[in-house]
C-alpha cells in the first residue's frame, strides 16, 4: 500500500488535455498564458511517497518502518493533496493509505482515493468498490489499470512512450468491455487519463484557497511596505544610479562654491601669512635674542638690537645682516614651497567638503575622491613650483622698491610685530601659571640672570638645581626670560617702525622688518599669478572631469549597488522599495493565475457546449437519415 502527497512542483506530468479547436488568443494572450502556466506548474509538486511496511524483513533495518512512517506522515499533512492508493484484490478496511489518510483527513476532504488492478477481480466488484459508502471520500474514488499487457512485454525495449500507450490501450480496452459497469451513465471514474483530470482540477482548487489566504498576508504586508515608503521616505523614488548621481551632482556643486571662494585673493593671503612666519623666522635669527640655553655666563654683543637706530648707515655689520636675510628669503625655494602650501589647502578643502557630503560614510567613493584630487595635484606639482622657482630669480640678484611699497610693507610689518609681542606675552603668561604665579617667576628669572651676569655660578648647569630652584623651574625661568627679552625687543621695534627714520625706503639697513616684509610680498605677488595659471586653474578644470571617470562612467552596476549600499539610511530605503516592487510582482502573478484559471474554466465550458452541440448534431443527423430511407 501506498501514498502519494501532491504539494506543490511538476504537474506537467499529467498536464492539461489540448484541444484541436483553434485558440482564439493572440498572440501576446498565449505567451502571457504559457508563463502564468509555468508559474502554476511550478507551485504544483508530487511526492511519490514508499509504502508503509507491515513486516519489517529479516534483511531490512529495524528503524526502517518508522522512517517511511514518519516520511508519510510529513507529506500528508495540510493542505497537501493525498492519492490514497490501494488494490482492488484487497479489502478497503485493509488499506494502510487509508488508514493514514483518515487519521490526518477523517472527513475525507483532501484525500482521492486511487484503486489499482481494478482488472483482477471482476466488474461488479471493482463497481461497488468505486461506489463505496463505507469509506466515503468527497473527492471520490478512481480505478485504474495500470499493468503492462503481456503480449506487449517486447515495448519496454522501445521506449516509455510505447509502453504507456500500451498501458492506455489496455486500460481503455479493459473498462469498455465492461459498459454496464463502468458506462457513462454509472457516474464512476475510472482511467488514468480521468485520474490525471481530476488531480488537476483539485489541485488548481486547492491552490486556488492557499492563493487567496496568501494573496491577503502579501496584500498586507505590501500595505505594510508602502505605508513605510510613503512615511519615512515621503513617496521619494529611489535608486543605486540615481543615489550616486545626486551625490555626484551635490559635490560637484559644492566643489564649484568653493572654486567661487578660493581664486587668486585667498592664494596671495594664505602665501604672505606663509612667508610672513619665514620673515619672522629669519628676524628671530639674524636680530633678535636667541633662546638661553644653559645658566652660564653670556657673551657680550658687539652690536645689539637695541643700538640699531642710532647705527651708521654704513655700517658694514648691519648691511650684510640685512643682505644675508634677503637673500636667505629668495633663496628659500619659493617655488617648492609655494606650490606645497596651495596643493595642501586644495587636498585639506577636498577632504573637507567629502566629510559635509554624503560621500563621507562611503569609503570606496571616499578613496576615490581623494586619490582623483591627488593624482592631478601630484601631476602638476612639479612643473609648477619649478615655474615659479624660474620666475622669482630676478628677486635673488636685485630688488628695487618703490615709495607706494615701502609705505604698504611698512605698515603691514608693523601688523605682523603687534601680533608677535601679543603670542610672546601669552606665552609669559602660561609659563607663570605653570611655576605657580608671576612672584615665584620672578624669582626664578632673578636667579637665572644673576647666573648669566656671571654674579652666580651654577655646577652641572642646574641639572640637579641651584639656588633653591629645581632643574624644571630653572629651565622655566631660562624660557620666561628669554620671552620677556624678546617682548622688550619686539616693543623697541614697533617704536622704530613708527618713527621718521623708517619712513623712508634709504634707511632700509635701520628698518630691516619692512624690506624683508617688501621682498615677500613681491616673492608672492609673482608666484600666485603662475600658481593661479600652472595649478589652480588646471585643477579646477580637471577635477570633474576626473570624478566622472572614477565614480561615473567607470563603475559597473555591481559596483553601483554596492556603493549606495554602503549608508544604511540609503540602503534602508532601497530595501523598502525593493520589498514593495517584489509584492507588487507577486500581486500581478497572482492575479494572473486567477485569471488564468478563469479563462480555463471559460474554456472548458465553451468546450463542452461544442462537444453536445456536435453529439446533437450528430444525433439529429441520424434521425434525419432513417426517415430519409
Amino acid at each position: 500500500m501506498g501514498a502519494a502527497a501532491a504539494a506543490g512542483g511538476t504537474a506537467a506530468a499529467y498536464g492539461y488535455d489540448q484541444s484541436e479547436e483553434e485558440d482564439p488568443r493572440s498572440g501576446e494572450e498565449v505567451a502571457r498564458d504559457d508563463q502564468m502556466m509555468v508559474l502554476t506548474k511550478k507551485m504544483i509538486e508530487i511526492r511519490n511517497l514508499p509504502g508503509y511496511i507491515q513486516v519489517v524483513g529479516h534483511d531490512q533495518p529495524a528503524e526502517l518502518k518508522q522512517k517511511i512512517a514518519d516520511l508519510c506522515d510529513k507529506y500528508i499533512q495540510p493542505p497537501n493533496v493525498i492519492l490514497a492508493i490501494s488494490a482492488a484484490d484487497v479489502d478497503l478496511a485493509n488499506s494502510t493509505a487509508l488508514r493514514a489518510s483518515r487519521r490526518v483527513d477523517p472527513r475525507g476532504e483532501r484525500t482521492i482515493g486511487v484503486v489499482t488492478k481494478m482488472d483482477l477481480v471482476d466488474a461488479t466488484r471493482g463497481a461497488a468498490i468505486l461506489s463505496d459508502r463505507k469509506y466515503p471520500l468527497r473527492l471520490g474514488y478512481v480505478g485504474v489499470v495500470s499493468r503492462v499487457p503481456q503480449s506487449s512485454s517486447s515495448l519496454f525495449r522501445k521506449g516509455s512512450d510505447n509502453i504507456a500507450s500500451a498501458i492506455t490501450k489496455n486500460e481503455n480496452a479493459f473498462f469498455s468491455a465492461h459498459p454496464l459497469e463502468f458506462g457513462p451513465e454509472r457516474g464512476l471514474a475510472v482511467g488514468t487519463t480521468t485520474l490525471r483530470k481530476k488531480l488537476m482540477q483539485v489541485l488548481e482548487q486547492t491552490m486556488a484557497a492557499s492563493l487567496a489566504s496568501t494573496r491577503d498576508a502579501i496584500h498586507q504586508e505590501l500595505e505594510e511596505a508602502t505605508y513605510e515608503f510613503k512615511v519615512q521616505y515621503n513617496d521619494r523614488p529611489l535608486s543605486a544610479e540615481s543615489y550616486l548621481a545626486e551625490s555626484l551632482d551635490g559635490f560637484k556643486h559644492s566643489f564649484k562654491e568653493f572654486t567661487e571662494t578660493f581664486g587668486r585673493p585667498q592664494v596671495r593671503e594664505m602665501l604672505k601669512e606663509e612667508l610672513d612666519q619665514r620673515v619672522l623666522d629669519l628676524l628671530a635669527a639674524k636680530y633678535w635674542n636667541k633662546p638661553i640655553l644653559n645658566l652660564a655666563q653670556a657673551p657680550m654683543e658687539p652690536d645689539a638690537l637695541a643700538d640699531l637706530p642710532k647705527a651708521d648707515p654704513e655700517s658694514l655689520y648691519w648691511n650684510r645682516k640685512l643682505d644675508a636675510s634677503t637673500s636667505a628669503l629668495t633663496k628659500l625655494g619659493i617655488g617648492r614651497l609655494a606650490t606645497t602650501v596651495v596643493a595642501n589647502a586644495i587636498q585639506a578643502n577636498i577632504d573637507r567638503l567629502i566629510s559635509q557630503s554624503t560621500f563621507a560614510s562611503h569609503p570606496f567613493a571616499r578613496q576615490a575622491i581623494t586619490e582623483a584630487a591627488s593624482g592631478i595635484l601630484n601631476e602638476r606639482f612639479y612643473s609648477t613650483s619649478d615655474q615659479v622657482e624660474n620666475c622669482i630669480k630676478p628677486y635673488k640678484f636685485e630688488i628695487d622698491v618703490e615709495d607706494g611699497e615701502w609705505a604698504r610693507g611698512r605698515e603691514h610689518s608693523a601688523g605682523v610685530l603687534k601680533n608677535e609681542l601679543r603670542a610672546v606675552e601669552d606665552a609669559v603668561k602660561d609659563v607663570e601659571k605653570l611655576v605657580g604665579g608671576k612672584r615665584k617667576l620672578k624669582d626664578v628669572m632673578s636667579f637665572v640672570e644673576k647666573a648669566r651676569r656671571g654674579e652666580v655660578v651654577v655646577g652641572d648647569d642646574g641639572a640637579t638645581g641651584a639656588g633653591g630652584f629645581s632643574s624644571d623651574l630653572l629651565n622655566r625661568g631660562k624660557e620666561a626670560l628669554f620671552l620677556t627679552t624678546r617682548a622688550s625687543l619686539l616693543k623697541l621695534r614697533l617704536s622704530a617702525l613708527k618713527s621718521p627714520q623708517c619712513a623712508s625706503k634709504t634707511n632700509k639697513y635701520h628698518c630691516p622688518e619692512i624690506f624683508l616684509d617688501v621682498v615677500s610680498t613681491k616673492l608672492v605677488s609673482t608666484a600666485v599669478l603662475f600658481l593661479n595659471v600652472e595649478l589652480l586653474s588646471e585643477f579646477v578644470y580637471q577635477f570633474p572631469r576626473e570624478l566622472d571617470a572614477r565614480l561615473g562612467r567607470g563603475l559597473s552596476k555591481e559596483e553601483v549597488e554596492r556603493f549606495a549600499r554602503e549608508d544604511p539610511r540609503v540602503r534602508a530605503h532601497l530595501d523598502v522599495i525593493r520589498r514593495k516592487e517584489l509584492l507588487e510582482l507577486v500581486l500581478e502573478k497572482m492575479e494572473g493565475v486567477r485569471d488564468l484559471e478563469r479563462r480555463e474554466g471559460e474554456r472548458e465550458r465553451e468546450r463542452l457546449k461544442k462537444s453536445r452541440r456536435r453529439e446533437g448534431e450528430g444525433e439529429d443527423k441520424g434521425r434525419w437519415g432513417f426517415l430519409k430511407r
